[in-house]
This record gives structure tokens, C-alpha cells and sequence, in this order.
């Protein structure tokens, strides 16, 4: 990593929260929802997960999809457990890590996720409260921090009709938020998002196992 770097962008998921897909094909089974939890397990989920990542559809809309391709009548609230089931935690020591580089760098989130894992990471998995052993502003000890305030901006595939690896998510994001993309530095896990940032000139790290950035010297 160069030391020009000002921003950086992290991705949502295998990067700060955890994903669990067996726990998420589980969960569909527990409620009855069998082929969809088939389809989780084969990966033959593109076309459902994709139109909600990109805002194709909302939520209502996801929910009618699983009910009509399981053949079911289950409430949306069941629908939503299961599907959040995906998500794990978003471990304390990496909130601690973004509140310190808010101090040295200007941070963003950048994410292929869908309203509804966002309203679960923004409500139950963001929220921290900070102690004394934070590396933090002065008197922040006690302060509760929401997932608004980890970030400058957050940018978000549903919200943006936008979704990596395409180019134009990271040409947005750039011109948005008035970045240089030599002083720009990305995590994500996928090598096909960090390659599509990489020909737009940003540096890039691949994030292999979900606590691997925490060892980078940043």
C-alpha cells in the first residue's frame, strides 16, 4: 500500500460482518421453505438475490418471490428471520479498527447488499459503544456509534441501481465523493470487484478470510 493513500473503501460483507450460508440454508429449512434452501446450496440464486441487490425489487416484492418459488404461504416476518440468518456478527475489534482510521483517513462503505441486510447490519450488528480503550476523539468514551458515523458516505448497490464489479459503481463512487483514485484504497473479497477497481487506477487489497485486513498496516 502506497503512503499517498487518503481514502479508503471497505466492502459489507466477509470484510467487516460475517456470512454464514449454511446457517442461512438452515433457517429456510426450519420455516419449511425446502427449495429455497436448495437453491441457496446449489448457488442457483442469482437471478432472486441479484434483483434485490440492485433494486430491481423490494422487499415485499423478495418476500412474494421466495413464497411463489417455495409454493408456501409464510409471513413475511419468518421470510426475514431465515434470510438474515445469512448474517453473523460484525466483531467489536473491527468497529474499534474503523472509529481509529476515521482519525487518519477518509472512509466509506461500498456494498452489493439489499435493504433488507442493511436494516439488519445498521440496526443490530453496527451499533457500538465505546470504552476507554478505544484509539478515539477525545471524550468519546461512552459514545454509542451508528453505522452512519463509521463512514463519510456509505454507498449501497440497492439504493444506487448499481452493483459490482460493474465500472460504473466505482466511477460513482469516485465522483461522488470527489476521489483521486490513486489516493483511493479498496478491500473487498472478491477478486473480480478488486480487479474492476484496480483498471480505474485504485489500490486494492483482497480480503481472503474475513480478518485478514486487520493485519494491514494502515
Amino acid at each position: 500500500m502506497n503512503t499517498n493513500i487518503k481514502n479508503i473503501i471497505f466492502d459489507l460483507g466477509n470484510v467487516l460482518v460475517g456470512l454464514d450460508w449454511q446457517r442461512c440454508i438452515d433457517a429456510f429449512s426450519t420455516i419449511g421453505i425446502e427449495k429455497v434452501a436448495q437453491l441457496i446450496k446449489e448457488g442457483t440464486t442469482k437471478e432472486l438475490f441479484f434483483d434485490t441487490e440492485v433494486g430491481n425489487i423490494n422487499s415485499s416484492e423478495f418476500y412474494d418471490r421466495v413464497r411463489k418459488i417455495g409454493d408456501v404461504s409464510t409471513a413475511d416476518e419468518q421470510i426475514l428471520w431465515a434470510w438474515n440468518q445469512l448474517l453473523t456478527d460484525i466483531p467489536d475489534i473491527k468497529k474499534q479498527r474503523l472509529i481509529a482510521l476515521n482519525q487518519r483517513y477518509n472512509v466509506f462503505l461500498l456494498s452489493n447488499t439489499n435493504e433488507m441486510h442493511w436494516q439488519k447490519c445498521a440496526i443490530d450488528l453496527f451499533p457500538y459503544k465505546a470504552d476507554q480503550s478505544d484509539v478515539n476523539e477525545k471524550g468519546a468514551r461512552g459514545k454509542v456509534y451508528t453505522a452512519e458515523e463509521y463512514f463519510q458516505k456509505i454507498y449501497l448497490s440497492y439504493e444506487m441501481h448499481l452493483i459490482k464489479p460493474s465500472l460504473e459503481i466505482f466511477q460513482t463512487v469516485l465522483q461522488t465523493s470527489h476521489l483521486c483514485p490513486e489516493e483511493t484504497f479498496f478491500i473487498d473479497d472478491a477478486k473480480a470487484n478488486c480487479a474492476a477497481a484496480a483498471s480505474l487506477g485504485i489500490q486494492t487489497y483482497c480480503n481472503e478470510h474475513p480478518n485478514d485486513w486487520l493485519s494491514l498496516d494502515l
